[in-house]
C-alpha cells in the first residue's frame, strides 16, 4: 500500500463523523491496496460484516463469488480486490431493509481512496447508490435496463443487481442475469486480474 493510500485509510477506519446516527457505532469496514486492478463498489456494510470488520462476509458476498468466479482467498486479496462501499459503517434498519449509506461518508472518503488506486481496470457496480456515483447517466434507467446495457460500460464498468438474498424475486423473473450475464462478469473478473496486467506500484 502506498505511503499516501495508508494514511487517508488510516484517517478514514478511525472516522467517527457519523457515530451519533450509527445504532451499532463507527466500524468502517473497506478494503484497499495500490495494486488492486478491480474494485466492488457496493452499498453499505449490513450486521455480520459490522461484526465481522470484514467485507461481505455474509451470504450477499458468498452470492457475489460464485458471480465472480473466484473463491474467498481471492476476494479477500487486497492486492487484486478494493472493495470500497459507499458508506463504511453499518447504517441502521429502516422499514424495508437496511438504511441508506450515511451521506457524510462518500464525500469524505471514497474519492481520497480511489485517487489512490491507479490499477483499478474494472468496476463493479453494486446498487442504486454506487451506481449514481460511477455511471450517473444511468440514473433515469431501472436496474434492469442498466443491467440489460451492461455491454454499454464495458471495459472499465459493469452494473450487477445487489447480491443479498433479498433479490431472490428479481434474480427469479430476471434468468438471462445468471444465464447470459454471469459468465461474462466471470470472464471479465479473470481478465482483469490477470498477471499479464501492469501493475503500478
Amino acid at each position: 500500500m502506498s505511503s499516501t493510500l495508508d494514511e487517508v485509510a488510516r484517517e478514514a477506519r478511525a472516522c467517527t463523523r457519523c457515530a451519533a446516527h450509527l445504532p451499532l457505532g463507527p466500524r468502517p469496514v473497506f478494503q484497499v491496496d495500490a495494486r488492486a486492478t478491480i474494485l466492488v463498489a457496493a452499498q453499505a456494510p449490513g450486521t455480520k460484516v459490522h461484526a465481522s470488520g470484514r467485507p461481505f462476509t455474509d451470504p450477499s458476498g458468498d452470492r457475489l463469488r460464485a458471480w465472480m468466479g473466484i473463491d474467498a482467498a481471492t476476494f479477500y486479496d487486497p492486492g487484486r480486490l478494493a472493495i470500497v462501499p459507499m458508506g463504511f459503517c453499518y447504517p441502521g434498519r429502516g422499514h424495508g431493509g437496511d438504511l441508506p449509506p450515511r451521506p457524510e461518508c462518500a464525500p469524505l472518503w471514497r474519492q481520497r481512496l480511489l485517487d489512490e488506486l491507479p490499477n483499478i481496470r474494472l468496476t463493479l457496480v453494486i446498487g442504486q447508490y454506487a451506481r449514481a456515483w460511477h455511471l450517473p447517466a444511468t440514473r433515469r434507467l431501472s436496474l434492469t435496463e442498466t443491467v440489460r446495457r451492461y455491454a454499454d460500460f464495458a471495459p472499465a464498468f459493469m452494473p450487477l443487481p445487489h447480491p443479498s438474498p433479498r433479490n431472490n424475486r428479481w434474480l427469479q423473473k430476471n434468468p438471462w442475469f445468471e444465464r447470459d450475464v454471469v459468465p461474462v462478469l466471470a470472464q471479465r473478473v479473470a481478465a482483469a486480474m490477470s498477471p499479464a496486467c501492469e501493475i503500478r506500484t
